[in-house]
């Protein structure tokens, strides 16, 4: 018997799910098991989340992408995020994380978990203040980790738990004096509830009752980045980096629980730091898998975000993250739509493939080689059922049809592809 998937890797047991995520992968279960026992992968998978599809996120494996969703009190239609959510499982998103900040959202949860094959992940403190009805300040610890087990009863696969501001990392904070100050929001409210009570924050406190629940359910623990930068100023800065000494020393006790961790990371960063952070992140933090919030790599370009964040995405995953957090053209300024969500989601695929090419992740080039040769051939309809976003390529191509099918309104019988296709099969290529 075992307790998680990470005690049975290391009983040396080979489970289902294990064996689910190597033939994803192309690997071989063994090497899969080995990876999930010392922690460099996971497999995010709630005992009670039964329709669950499982994935692995980690080192070796293709770059995984998540997608948030969740109401707030001023857009609080569950039905229109329900909808978001049908798109994100049709695009095929390996994970769906429900934000949801205002309400009694425990329906919305039960439903999402029980429609969803991709794993859920939640922020349980966003949660209390609607599930009491109370002011932050006058939320109790014990009610916390009330909000904490039913989070991981109805069947939540990871959660965000910001552990590792406590009061010597708030003090450090206050003193450096940065420029946009906390922009984690869980992390805020933990903040916050220190200064406003005057407690430790009880995730760090009471971190060995927190992993119970973790491991009582197979809940992975994803270590949220309080103190990450949410301006290019802030950077790789000194409470960063003291929270992220913590989340390493806290990932190795919830390795002692057999509960599996991943560590979430920044944030707006510029392109030239993002290597040296998940370098400090993996060295830190022992190899966890590491989950990346952008980077955002300019603060410049809002409603443009969701391109900032695959720039910086593509980058971190290039060197070593393994799950990249979608932005949507929304982010600072809204509620995303569903069609940000969708610029969203397809921004951050492109990022996380164009990554696994860097990385030599296998089987990853046959699918561009397919889309090159479906160029050679000008088999257009090849082209759209390989592409990404095959809806929108088709869209463009019937949106503006050119004289000759073999070719597209930029460069009519002057098409390259054409032209040389023609003269290689010794045929005239008649331009005119």
């Amino acid at each position: 018997m075992y307790t998680t998937q990470m005690d049975a890797a290391k009983k040396g047991i080979i489970t289902d799910k294990m064996k689910t995520v190597a033939k994803k992968e192309g690997w071989q279960a063994e090497e899969i098991r080995k990876l999930v026992a010392c922690g460099r992968v996971i497999i995010p998978a709630n005992k009670n989340h039964k329709n669950i599809d499982p994935e692995g996120i980690g080192e070796g494996l293709r770059t995984k992408i998540n997608v948030n969703l969740g109401i707030s009190k001023d857009c609080c239609n569950f039905d229109i995020e329900l909808e978001k959510v049908k798109k994100a499982i049709e695009l095929k998103a390996e994970a769906i994380m429900d934000l949801s900040s205002y309400g009694k959202t425990w329906e919305f949860r039960k439903q999402l978990v029980g429609m969803s094959p991709a794993m859920i992940g939640t922020v349980p403190v966003y949660d209390a203040v609607g599930f009491y009805d109370k002011e932050l300040k006058d939320i109790t610890a014990e009610e916390f980790f009330e909000v904490v087990e039913r989070h991981a009863q109805d069947g939540v696969d990871f959660m965000t738990i910001h552990a590792g501001i406590n009061r010597e990392t708030a003090r450090r904070f206050k003193e450096t004096g940065r420029l946009t100050n906390i922009v984690s929001r869980g992390g805020s409210l933990i903040f916050a509830w220190m200064e406003l009570t005057g407690d430790e924050n009880p995730f760090y406190e009471q971190y060995d009752r927190l992993l119970r629940i973790f491991e009582k359910y197979d809940v992975t623990i994803s270590l949220g980045d309080a103190l990450r930068p949410g301006s290019i100023s802030d950077s790789t800065d000194a409470p960063q980096i003291q929270e992220l000494i913590v989340l390493g020393e806290l990932t190795k006790k919830a390795w002692n629980r057999n509960v599996q961790v991943m560590i979430e990371g920044p944030g707006h960063m510029a392109i030239n730091e993002i290597a040296a952070n998940v370098v400090l992140e993996k060295r830190l933090c022992y190899g966890a898998p590491f989950y990346v919030l952008g980077p955002i790599v300019t603060d410049v370009a809002p409603g443009y975000d969701h391109i900032t964040s695959a720039i910086g995405g593509a980058i971190a995953a290039s060197h070593g993250a393994d799950f990249l957090c979608y932005v949507t053209p929304a982010e600072h300024l809204r509620l995303p739509d569903i069609d940000d969500m969708k610029e969203g989601i397809i921004a951050s695929k492109i990022a996380a493939h164009a990554a696994d090419l860097a990385k030599g992740i296998k089987g990853t080039r046959e699918w561009d080689y397919k889309m090159s040769e479906a160029r050679r051939n000008l088999d257009w309809n090849r082209m759209f059922e390989l592409a990404i976003d095959g809806e929108k390529a088709r869209r463009y191509r019937e949106s503006s049809k050119p004289e000759h099918e073999d070719t597209c309104t930029m460069c009519g019988k002057m098409c390259a592809v054409r032209s040389t296709n023609k003269v290689l099969k010794g045929e005239d290529i008649n331009v005119l």
